[in-house]
């Protein structure tokens, strides 16, 4: 008989480990270090000024914040009083920051001075805003009008003491995603508790905690023996993969690093890898790779202390494996097919010391299915048919008040649910998985989901462009990048360089810079279906025969 899963907040669990552990240092955020004690009484003072302003179950609370002491205090003191946090990414231009604000009905926003201006201009548009948390990360930086200091706001209230709270509480990550603007996956704390800490501790061969005492006793042993993890996230905070990665080394008693800059700095990371004798490496496939492979030919670093190099969202080439492993000859390589949706959906996994297939190896792990998306029936591993990759086990409830995406993509089958977010592949019948693309034309671009639509919308704005289809190209860096297939209008009035580099502006100043083309081809005339369907294949031919213009 199986053991019942851990249903917990996972405030109630940092509660334990910072009462068991206080001087243990739970984050390195660059050259800062915070100890499990201090992070929970800062939490803590938050979550009681939070209270005192009416902020609580079910609330929601949105942070647009660089990787910094103050976002992971307002997550936890976010979790204290059972309300949700909404990630926010910092590159978002104000459009996009209301569409998150106002789509998740979040009454506050913690947000750096640095992003006041962006603030302002959002706030206009979002009435149930009702509390502004600016972070003076700046120093002499003015107070936005109508927000409140985050310092003084902490300090005018002692720790709030523990509350009853439970695993069915809610949080929520907002993905880019595939149809169109950024929506919200939401997961019960008990769920993302299973969807991350099985992994950990099964690699580890310890049996899933059941209690939060339990949790608590695991942690402290694996700390006190030294085998606990020590994680560094090249990616920031505000997506869902740091953010979760650190969740489930706290589990382990293992500690975070991060970057404490505004950039990611490949030098820094390998100064932080060096220097925390950092045991686990996440990154996103060669976007990432690659500078830090240029910084380790440039200069030299001590990076023995890596035993795992873990990759998802993008692509990572044999290439780039093979001289991280040269660098770090005891790490292996998890190269992993996951989603916000749950997952992994399929792994990859070179071992220290074996040479990587020149094209990734993926493998369905115990929970992969292939569905069949129009009859919602499962496809035979080895059959030779293909259908959309998906994963059973612990996952989201669904997206955030769209039942019709949910119903798409977390489907019921034989009584069984599955996630299944949009990748189309065969299986062979010894597990390997073959990916045949993501058929809704999702751009992936160092990690980072672009929806064609929006860029095309935004283009199509500029009054040059009469007509526009954005489609993702192989990137050696990023995995794709993004290329605009566009026709020009009457009123284009420049030389096609110059018009290229106004186009990519005019887009740039209305999404985030990744979202932009990098590169424009024009053509006499976009072709479109007879319904008036963009015709992707047509535009990738069209790339591939034209001349581009960065």
């Amino acid at each position: 008989m199986s053991r019942p899963a851990l249903s917990e907040n996972w405030a109630t669990l940092w509660e334990s480990f910072a009462a068991a552990r206080p001087d243990r240092v739970a984050v390195v955020l660059g050259d800062t270090e915070i100890r499990w004690g201090a992070l929970d009484h800062r939490a803590a003072q938050l979550a009681a000024a939070l209270s005192a302003a009416g902020i609580g179950p079910g609330a929601r609370v949105a942070q647009l914040l660089y990787n910094c002491p103050e976002y992971l205090e307002s997550a936890y003191a976010t979790f204290k009083v059972r309300a949700s946090t909404v990630n926010v990414n910092f590159r978002y231009r104000a459009a996009e920051i209301i569409h998150v604000l106002a789509d998740s009905g979040s009454s506050v926003l913690v947000f750096h001075s640095s992003f006041a201006d962006v603030v302002d201009e959002a706030r206009r548009s979002l009435p149930r805003l009702a509390l502004l948390l600016q972070v003076d990360a700046d120093d002499g930086a003015e107070l936005l009008d109508g927000a409140v200091d985050y310092e003084s706001f902490l300090a005018e209230h002692e720790p709030m003491p523990p509350v009853a709270r439970s695993g069915e509480d809610l949080l929520m990550l907002y993905t880019g995603g595939t149809t169109g603007m950024p929506k919200g996956v939401v997961w019960t704390h008990k769920g993302l508790f299973g969807a991350l800490a099985y992994t950990g501790y099964a690699s580890l061969g310890l049996e899933l905690p059941v209690t939060v005492d339990e949790a608590t006793r695991i942690a402290t042993e694996l700390s006190d023996s030294g085998t606990s993890p020590v994680n560094m996230t090249a990616p920031p905070l505000m997506h869902g993969t740091a953010l979760f990665l650190a969740f489930s080394t706290f589990v382990l008693g293992g500690r975070v690093v991060m970057l404490g800059g505004r950039r990611f700095d490949p030098a820094e990371l390998l100064r932080l890898v060096e220097r925390e004798k950092v045991t686990q490496l996440s990154i996103v496939g060669d976007a990432f790779a690659r500078p830090i492979l240029d910084e380790l030919q440039a200069r030299s670093y001590d990076i023995s202390s890596l035993r795992r190099i873990v990759s998802t969202g993008a692509t990572f080439s044999a290439e780039r494996k093979r001289a991280l492993m040269a660098a770090a000859p005891e790490a292996m390589i998890l190269d992993m097919i996951g989603a916000s949706e749950g997952g992994p959906f399929a792994l990859a996994v070179t071992p220290p010391g074996q040479d990587p297939p020149d094209t990734a190896e993926f493998f369905a792990t115990p929970t992969t299915a292939l569905i069949d998306p129009d009859t919602s029936a499962l496809v035979e591993f080895g059959s030779g048919r293909s259908g959309v990759l998906a994963s059973s086990g612990p996952m989201p409830e669904g997206y955030h008040e769209d039942d019709e995406k949910t119903a798409k993509t977390f489907r019921t089958i034989d009584g069984v649910r599955y996630s299944m977010p949009g990748d189309v592949a065969h299986i062979d019948a010894d597990g390997r998985v073959h990916l045949l693309g993501r058929g809704s034309g999702c751009i992936n671009t160092g990690g980072e989901k672009v929806y064609p639509e929006e860029v095309e919308v935004a283009a199509r704005s500029h009054a040059g462009v009469a007509d526009c289809v954005a489609i993702g190209v192989p990137d050696e860096r990023f995995g794709e990048r993004v290329v605009l297939i566009a026709s020009l209008s009457s009123l284009a009035s420049s030389e096609v360089p110059t018009l290229a580099t106004d186009i990519i502006e005019h887009v740039r100043q209305q999404l985030a810079v990744y979202k932009a083309p990098r590169q424009i081809v024009f053509v006499d005339a976009v072709y479109r279906s007879p319904s008036g369907k963009a015709d992707y294949a047509w535009a990738r031919r069209a790339f591939a025969e034209g001349t581009a213009a960065s």
